[in-house]
């Protein structure tokens, strides 16, 4: 909630700067998130009056405006706005002006008339696009004729831009205070001070209200209050300029007196309030009920909706006029040629609102307040005040009365609590009389009875129902600052990190060395990217209240994420990007179960070059190969016994089917690796990608390695090189494997340095070359021996792959 400091001064006397009352206010329990200056940063921006116009002679668009601003002579200022006209009072940067974003406005030549200065639209001087009046938004701003504006004066006051806002944080049970008047009481009690606001007096006609009009409630839990007012001979015109201001600075467009006197009490009193065109409602009845399983209703945002019996509407029994507590309807909305308004002020069920607002994806300030809760006894004083404005600011006639269709007990919460209790929660010895000091500055009343002090609670503080919330008023005031300080007793552990803790800290430092960086994605995602790239089948698991549409389903994977963080920064132009993260993936192997199991993964992807241009190298982008090594160290750094391999698949259709494979530990699949499909990774405009994928818990369970120092050997080792030719489909690994078991135990070590296809080798053929390392630990080892056991791999290579020795 955005607190106007000169709106907040009328209901309160403000005996300290903006920043002492908000430093104050956070201390008291509600966070002030922000200062605002309106003016800051700006400067030299006055009034202006357009005297003559006349159009560019080599522009179709441009105009030449002589313009008044306060001195001898009028400037000359070329502008383009498409609404600019003589005898307008307008917004003038003059030359050494600073407007939006620092922006210094000099003397200029637009196509070779001098301009001096600019005539500035409100987005110009900082204001949101959002909150800019529809008539002004494609051009400057013009100052309403009937306002009292002085030439050549500081545009700043005139605007509100001399105000200074404090946005109030208010955590979800003090939702009392989304209102100015709510927001004064808080105020208030901080300085020992009463609030003082002016109760609304509204001239009635001889007419009743309820001859003309009439309501139902089918349902009083529906709409536990539910009231209306009738204002006929109503002029629909814009705002005056003090209304507009009470608005944008609170983040809400001005519309018409109509719409906005309804804005305005929601922000003063904190009660949303909705405006209906009597003419159009047709029937001159409201009903408040369920709506129906397939009703439509088509809202002030143009936008259809197709409702369930769990949304409250409110139907002039033909069709739904308004989506109760969230949003109205466009058949009945405000316009220039309404004359007769239906003021309605209600307190609808607060968790029927806040779930037709999800379901429907619509986000109001008036469902905001009523799903946290408003103050119940302010509903009809809300409307009064509606009507009394709608009186003086559109010539309207106030019929006698309000139409009632249901009303909510207003008996006060009593809570009973005692001196003791109090000194005991907080570890002071605060006299009583100071205690109901406190009880009296928030404007509760109490009630001695013996040691009990009986505390009457206004309806406006609903979030105060127990003892415990009286103790945290009292201290809130008393003052935390206050309380005596004392160390904690109890018995002092070390702390420390689990083994499973331990080992999945272990492997993000590990990660963090290789430099990729951490990401955290949503759990929650697509049915498309919750069951891609994964290697086992499992059932998804769908939430029943998705936050949105593209996160509804718990994920199976970590790579979607992953690559959905690549994808952002890709499209940011940062190319060379390298993420992990480690989380936990949802899997049900069952569709019955009820809850899914969660699996410790880990999950990296890479896209970019890994060696960048110089003098004497060229740029190379990441490959499969790169991934693979960085995944190998990875596994290594676990310390688990087990042989690392690798075994091809097409299994994951997201991956390139010649460049992706399972990752084995002896023959358990612990995850997967793979180049990202190129249609997959076009979806996502992103370029060659490498991913990989590590079930965590596996690798966990396996058994630990133990660590052995072996000193370095103190006898020479002998290499021998071999080049074979073998069919294409023979992999490295069968190779591998056939030279280890038939090298005998001192080969200590295998390389292979180079593959060749083409001129000189067979059709279906490679050549493959290893280098063959052999080492005795205990005695040199001779060459008749190392040949011996080189004869036995040439001869291995050749009866078990059929390849030939080049």
């Amino acid at each position: 909630m955005k607190i106007s400091m000169k709106w907040l001064a009328k209901y309160v006397d403000l005996p300290e700067s903006p920043q002492k009352l908000a430093e104050r206010e956070t201390v008291t329990g509600i966070e002030v998130d922000e200062i605002i200056y309106p003016a800051e940063g700006l400067k030299n921006i006055v009034v202006g009056q357009i005297l003559t116009l006349e159009a560019h002679p080599d522009s179709d668009h441009l105009n030449i405006c002589q313009v008044a601003i306060g001195e001898q002579q009028p400037y000359q200022i070329v502008c383009g706005a498409p609404n600019v006209a003589e005898g307008q009072k307008v917004i003038v940067a003059l030359p050494g002006a600073r407007i939006v974003n620092n922006q210094k406005i000099k003397k200029s030549k637009m196509r070779g008339v001098e301009s001096r200065g600019m005539l500035c639209s409100l987005q110009e001087i900082g204001f949101n696009e959002n909150v800019v009046p529809d008539e002004f938004k494609d051009g400057i701003y013009v100052f309403p004729e009937n306002e009292t504006i002085t030439v050549g004066e500081s545009v700043f006051p005139y605007l509100g831009m001399d105000d200074t806002i404090l946005n109030f944080d208010a955590t979800p049970n003090r939702a009392d205070v989304l209102g100015m008047r709510g927001a004064a009481w808080e105020v208030a009690s901080m300085y020992d001070q009463k609030p003082h606001f002016t109760v609304p007096d509204v001239p009635e006609e001889t007419e009743m209200a309820d001859s003309k009009f009439t309501n139902e409630v089918f349902d009083n839990n529906l709409a536990p209050t539910y009231r209306n007012r009738i204002v006929t001979n109503v002029k629909v015109q814009p705002s005056p300029l003090w209304l507009q201001i009470y608005l944008w600075n609170n983040g809400i467009k001005p519309i018409n007196n109509i719409v906005d006197i309804t804005n305005y009490v929601l922000l003063d009193y904190g009660q949303p309030l909705h405006a209906y065109d009597f003419d159009k409602l047709g029937s001159k009845k409201l009903t408040v009920r369920n709506a129906e399983n397939g009703e439509t209703f088509k809202a002030l945002n143009d936008n259809e909706y197709e409702l369930t019996d769990q949304d409250i509407v409110i139907v002039n029994d033909e069709q739904a006029v308004s989506l109760a507590g969230v949003m109205g309807g466009q058949s009945t909305s405000i316009d220039a040629q309404t004359k007769t308004v239906v003021l309605e002020s209600a307190v609808f069920d607060s968790i029927r609102v806040r779930k037709t607002a999800q379901r429907h994806n619509l986000r109001t300030e008036a469902a905001a307040r009523f799903e946290k809760g408003i103050d119940v006894a302010t509903t009809q004083e809300a409307l009064d005040q509606a009507a009394q404005l709608v009186q003086t600011l559109a010539d309207g006639k106030v019929l006698a009365g309000q139409v009632v269709g249901s009303q909510t007990n207003l008996e006060p919460t009593i809570v009973k609590i005692t001196i003791e209790q109090i000194n005991h929660a907080l570890g002071t010895n605060i006299k009583q009389e100071e205690i109901i000091a406190i009880f009296e500055r928030l404007g509760f009343t109490v009630q001695v009875e013996a040691d009990i002090l009986v505390v009457t609670v206004p309806l406006r503080r609903w979030d105060i129902s127990i003892p415990a919330d009286l103790i945290e008023e009292v201290v809130r005031i008393y003052g935390f600052d206050k309380l005596p300080s004392t160390l904690p007793v109890s018995t002092q552990t070390v702390g420390g990190y689990t083994t499973q803790q331990q080992f999945l800290r272990n492997g993000k430092t590990f990660l963090r060395s290789l430099g990729y960086d951490e990401a955290i994605s949503y759990a929650l995602t697509t049915e498309e990217k919750a069951q891609a790239f994964t290697v086992e089948q499992s059932t998804l698991t769908k939430v029943d209240w998705p936050m949105t549409r593209d996160h509804e389903y718990l994920r199976l994977n970590l790579v979607s994420g992953l690559l959905d963080d690549l994808a952002y920064n890709v499209a940011r132009k940062q190319t060379n990007v390298a993420l992990f993260e480690q989380g936990r993936v949802f899997v049900k192997s069952q569709s019955s179960a009820v809850r899914p199991t969660e699996v410790e993964m880990l999950a990296g992807a890479i896209t970019g070059t890994v060696q960048e241009q110089t003098w004497e190298t060229k740029a190379r982008l990441v490959n499969f190969y790169d991934v693979k090594g960085d995944v190998e160290q990875l596994i290594n750094s676990f310390n688990k016994q087990g042989r690392i391999s690798y075994q091809a698949t097409t299994s994951i259709t997201q991956l390139h089917p010649g460049q992706s494979a399972l990752i084995m530990m002896d023959d358990q699949c612990i995850g997967f690796i793979g180049t990202v499909h190129p249609v997959y990774a076009q979806q996502l405009k992103l370029p060659v990608t490498i991913v990989f994928q590590l079930n965590l818990d596996k690798i966990m369970a396996l058994t630990d390695q133990s660590q052995i120092y072996v000193p370095a050997s103190k006898f020479p080792s002998i290499t021998r090189d071999v080049a074979i030719l073998v069919p294409k489909n023979v992999t490295n690994e069968a190779i591998d494997d056939t030279i280890r078991q038939a090298a005998g135990k001192y080969l200590t070590d295998i390389k292979l340095f180079d593959i060749y296809v083409g001129t000189g080798v067979p059709a279906k053929y490679k050549s493959m070359a290893y280098s063959l390392t052999f080492q005795n630990k205990q005695e040199t080892l001779t060459d008749a021996v190392v040949n011996q056991h080189f004869t036995k791999v040439q001869t291995a290579l050749q009866n078990i792959l059929g390849a030939k020795i080049r």
